[in-house]
This record gives C-alpha cells, sequence and structure tokens, in this order.
C-alpha cells in the first residue's frame, strides 16, 4: 500500500474514482437483490399467513 501522504494529486484522484465506481457498483448490486427479490414474491406479499 503507498502511504497517502506522499500521493500526487492524480493518485488521489484516481483512487476517488475507483472508490466512487465500486460504491456505486455495490449500490446497483444491492438494488438489483431487492428488486429480483420483490418481483419473486409477487402479489402474495400481503396474504402471507404468519
Amino acid at each position: 500500500m503507498s502511504d497517502p501522504s506522499r500521493e500526487t494529486e492524480a493518485e488521489t484522484k484516481a483512487r476517488r474514482g475507483r472508490n466512487i465506481a465500486l460504491g456505486l457498483g455495490l449500490a446497483l448490486f444491492v438494488i438489483l437483490i431487492f428488486v429480483v427479490t420483490i418481483v419473486r414474491l409477487g402479489g402474495n406479499v400481503a396474504q402471507r399467513p404468519f
């Protein structure tokens, strides 16, 4: 790992871009899993006995 205090501005900008891309990818994955779960459950969610 590199020492953050010795990074150039370009390296810092590149790392920030990678972090944003990873964060967006993770958020999209979570949304995809949520949508697939809702679609698979369908309209029966309110009719399930507890």
